[in-house]
């Protein structure tokens, strides 16, 4: 191994102690030279860091960030370009995979659309809603759908197991389910919404991604691009 191949692998470890884990990464970011992008968490800091030296990666993380931010209204840390929490303080792990992967992958200039969170069903002709249920006990997510079907009961549930399945989320009814911290975050249940309409497709999903991101030293970005 040559120096520099070993003062660079220095500079990663001490990146890595310096900003904590890594919870997910994008292997290919085709929005910015197809370099590769990470979340990082330490102590409740999330960092989004790529070990690209591409000019004008930077900015690049910046603008990932802010997407999250606004996508999942998550709140930027002050004074950084790259980093951010929940407002809740609790990490919220398998909602913000999604959320980095929409961030990097989707264009720039993407959002959530406006209005009540709808969507049409997948798998039937239901049109489904979530509505945001707040009582004593904290914030909740109603699931209904509207449609002639057979079943629909059946379907309803089919899709609260893809929120407890995705979005970590517990089910505090049969059409209900809240976040761990019981607190409302819009956000990522619209981000969810379309993930937990159709769980056989996103398990697919889910291991080519796995596949692809196996962490070897060229998709941690390492190389000199």
């Amino acid at each position: 191994m040559t120096q520099s191949a070993i003062a660079q692998r220095g500079q990663v470890a001490r990146k890595i102690e310096e900003i904590g884990s890594c919870m997910e990464l994008v292997p290919m970011d085709t929005n910015f030279n197809n370099v590769s992008v990470g979340l990082y968490m330490k102590e409740g800091v999330l960092t989004v860091w790529s070990f690209s030296r591409a000019e004008g990666i930077q900015d690049r993380l910046r603008e990932i960030r802010d997407q999250m931010v606004r996508l999942g209204n998550l709140v930027p840390v002050e004074d950084s370009d790259n980093q951010l929490i929940f407002p809740c303080g609790m990490i919220h792990e398998r909602p913000v995979k999604f959320l980095l992967t929409q961030a990097v992958t989707k264009s720039p200039d993407f959002t959530h659309p406006e209005g009540p969170m709808t969507i049409k069903d997948s798998k039937s002709a239901l049109m489904l809603t979530t509505t945001g249920v707040s009582s004593e006990s904290g914030y909740a997510y109603s699931v209904s759908g509207e449609g002639e079907v057979r079943n629909a009961a059946l379907r309803l549930r089919m899709v609260v197991a893809g929120f407890v399945r995705y979005g970590e989320m517990d089910k505090v009814g049969d059409t209900e389910v809240a976040f761990s911290c019981r607190q409302r975050h819009d956000g990522l249940v619209r981000l969810l919404l379309p993930y937990s309409r159709n769980i056989s497709a996103v398990e697919s999903m889910l291991e080519a991604e796995a596949t692809r991101g196996q962490m070897t030293t060229s998709t941690l970005g390492f190389s000199p691009l």
